[in-house]
């Protein structure tokens, strides 16, 4: 039986959905099987045995349509496994150790059940448009995401799948 996983995200510049796609190759090298779609496209979570959920931040704040994702689907993310990630420190903070979800992305954890959250680092181009991205550029343009630690956190998820499976059929 193949564990079927939904990655969701919400991005904005494009830097959070290959964060998705990352996390889809790796669960794929897990043996699971990943569909990975923008959080405004899921339209059911029926035929999905779990779900990683993820949103840039923005000041503080997690994607518009991660946020929509967690209150639309609330009862049914809470009858399944779940993480969340963000992404967006324009440094290298993430890649430094565990940083605490900000408080919105706290609250959708405990509201939904996750069983888990990550903070990746994000990505602006220096020519970015739009007033807030384009003087945050100016400062702090980059790429800062860290594909390995993506990638190893995204094992850590298809590891426990995989074991929770291997239980469940044992019995």
């Amino acid at each position: 039986m193949m564990i079927r996983v939904l990655v969701a995200y919400g991005s904005e510049r494009g830097g959070t959905a290959e964060i998705a796609e990352w996390i889809g190759a790796a669960l794929i090298e897990s043996g699971l099987d990943p569909d990975v779609r923008p959080a405004g496209s899921v339209m059911a979570l029926d035929g999905y045995d779990a779900v990683v959920l993820g949103g840039a931040l923005y000041a503080a704040r997690w994607h518009r349509d991660a946020r929509r994702f967690v209150r639309r689907f609330a009862g049914g993310l809470a009858s399944r496994p779940l993480w969340l990630f963000s992404s967006g420190p324009l440094d290298a903070t993430a890649g430094e150790g565990d940083l605490e979800p900000v408080r919105g992305v706290a609250k959708a954890a405990r509201k939904a059940g996750a069983r888990g959250h990550a903070t990746f680092g994000g990505r602006l181009a220096p020519d970015a448009e739009g007033f807030l991205a384009s003087a945050v550029a100016k400062k702090s343009s980059g790429d800062y995401r860290d594909r390995e630690q993506v990638r190893a956190w995204a094992a850590g998820i298809g590891g426990e799948l995989r074991r929770a499976a291997g239980r469940v059929r044992r019995h």
